[in-house]
């Protein structure tokens, strides 16, 4: 019997995320690293894993994935959002779940452009009335 693989992309800020989940094994590989390498810090692992955690698939699916561009908070958000695609098409049933936490929901939210004019996206120059 064929291991079904599923790709899904996943986007936050710059950041650029493409995962291939498998129905088998339970490791999480990075750009060729184990997630403890690519990503050290505790809170950035959890949140790759979160949808494995809602889900309640945590050690049923192997992850291959590979980000580039944006920072490294970018890049798990980025991560997140597509192990969670990636998921809702292998298994139908985790789509509810998934879709109330707002795994599915692309974060729009991107850095706001410096002004003409201005110090910066928002911040004027200092104004002296004397």
């Amino acid at each position: 019997m064929a291991v079904a693989t599923q790709y899904a992309t996943g986007r936050r800020k710059c950041a650029i995320a493409r995962a291939w989940v498998t129905g088998r094994g339970g490791d999480i590989t990075i750009n060729d690293q184990p997630l403890e390498k690519a990503f050290p810090r505790l809170t950035l692992r959890q949140i790759i894993q979160f949808p494995l955690e809602i889900g309640g698939v945590v050690g049923q699916y192997s992850i291959k994935a590979t980000v580039h561009g944006g920072g490294q908070v970018g890049q798990a958000g980025a991560l997140r959002h597509a192990i969670a695609r990636a998921l809702v098409v292998l298994n139908q049933p985790l789509r509810t779940p998934l879709k109330k936490e707002g795994l599915l929901t692309r974060d729009s939210r991107v850095k706001e452009r410096k002004k003409y004019g201005q110090k910066g996206a928002r911040k004027r120059f200092q104004y002296s009335k004397r």
